[in-house]
């Protein structure tokens, strides 16, 4: 297990772990992902998805099966997640620095996404879905939270063409 105050110094730094080729390595890509909270664009159909009710979200209700879904992805090249860092981000969680959003349809979780917090700013881990548009939903309700707790930030690591969709830039 990598240990808090490891974990803790590392994200103050710009670094960040992953398992890759069955060890840990550290990463701060050149240019970085973030999603600026003042400017995350919903589009429109997105935005009645999320006001049709059709799924339900929770804040740290399930960091364990949410974690869990997010390791079992499928991956091109295979997963990040690995049992240690499962083992560290759950630590992380239970000593108030990691958390969840759960997006639930009929009682089932059917996405969501997990990261770590730090004073005023988020670092997006990773995140799935099971149902179409649910780990959007999870993101949607995270810059909500986000906002009203008046975060800064929320790092999302690197740059990918749907977090671009949604006003991710490079720094």
């Amino acid at each position: 297990m990598i240990p808090i105050n490891t974990l803790l110094a590392a994200y103050r730094t710009g670094y960040f772990p992953m398992a890759v080729g069955g060890r840990v390595g550290w990463f701060s890509p050149d240019q970085r992902g973030i999603l600026p909270l003042e400017s995350f664009h919903t589009p429109k159909r997105l935005q009645r998805v999320c006001r049709q009710g059709r799924f339900d979200v929770t804040v740290n209700r399930t960091f364990a099966a949410v974690i869990a879904a997010c390791a079992a992805r499928p991956e091109e090249g295979g997963n990040w997640i690995d049992d240690e860092i499962v083992e560290s981000y759950t630590a992380l969680h239970v000593a108030g620095f990691a958390h969840s959003v759960e997006v639930w349809q009929d009682e089932r979780l059917v996405g969501g996404l997990y990261g770590v917090s730090l004073n005023a700013a988020f670092f997006g881990e990773s995140m799935f879905h099971r149902v179409t548009d649910a780990s959007k939903v999870a993101l949607c309700a995270l810059v909500d939270r986000l906002r009203g707790r008046g975060y800064r930030l929320l790092d999302v690591q690197w740059l990918t063409p749907h977090l671009a969709r949604l006003g991710a830039i490079e720094v």
